[in-house]
């Protein structure tokens, strides 16, 4: 089962990030100002000449006609080059379809019913599967994937805005109380080979009490890895992590 675009993602070359939102890349020996999904960092690549996949807008409304869905990490002269999805919202799409298509049953209890944006406390949160609670979160602060040798890199300050993220997984593991299963969902749109926390973020020490405390409560941490290419994403492999987990200290 594959979620496969409209049409088929362009490719072209990055020319240079303008902006938290923005970026100019260079498509059929034009240079297009293209949406940036992800306002953060990806990873610690300078993205300047790195290729990218961009999906085109038919809205007269939009400012810009392009968004990028995915860069990689390949030599720009390589044909079967290896693609990083980076549109986080994106990730709801393809989770959603797996659901409908019971692509993830060995994560979750038996369905009949998937809700989306569901309100849990002061949190609304992405997915109610059954009586499980799902949050979906696409980390890109860290790609754990081997770059190619073009590929440049740059140094990163440790990431500090955690305390959505905190909130968040406190509200699923309070949910737990009233309802059978809530999951955390690490998605990539890459082959990651298990997600770590390779450069702690200033609030650390915080963040992992609070993720033992949700542990504890019955909170579990799925990852799920997927595939981005021109035409479309599919699913790789989904696993539970949750031991992973409870050894950060």
């Amino acid at each position: 089962m594959k979620f496969k675009f409209n049409t088929p993602l362009t490719e072209g070359k990055i020319i240079k990030r303008n902006s938290q939102f923005t970026l100019n890349v260079e498509i059929n020996d034009n240079i297009e100002k293209v949406h940036c999904p992800t306002t953060g960092r990806i990873g610690n690549i300078d993205l300047k000449n790195v290729a990218g996949l961009l999906s085109k807008s038919d809205n007269p409304k939009r400012k810009t006609k392009y968004t990028l869905e995915a860069i990689s990490v390949s030599n720009l002269n390589r044909k079967d080059k290896t693609w990083i999805g980076i549109n986080q919202i994106a990730s709801n799409k393809y989770i959603e379809l797996f659901l409908e298509n019971h692509l993830l049953d060995g994560m979750l209890p038996e369905y009949s019913e998937i809700k989306r944006e569901v309100s849990l406390g002061k949190s609304k949160l992405d997915f109610l599967v059954g009586s499980t609670y799902l949050e979906v979160k696409t980390p890109l602060q860290t790609l754990q994937i081997e770059y190619d040798t073009d590929i440049k890199t740059k140094k990163v300050s440790s990431f500090s805005s955690t305390d959505r993220f905190i909130k968040h997984i406190n509200e699923l593991a309070d949910s737990l109380e009233s309802n059978e299963k809530a999951i955390l969902l690490n998605t990539f749109q890459y082959d990651n080979p298990g997600y770590e926390i390779l450069n702690p973020s200033t609030n650390y020490i915080e963040v992992s009490e609070n993720v033992d405390r949700c542990i504890e409560k019955g909170l579990e941490i799925w990852q799920v890895n997927m595939k981005i290419d021109h035409q479309g994403v599919e699913l790789l492999k989904y696993w539970n992590t949750t031991s992973n987990f409870r050894k950060i200290k």
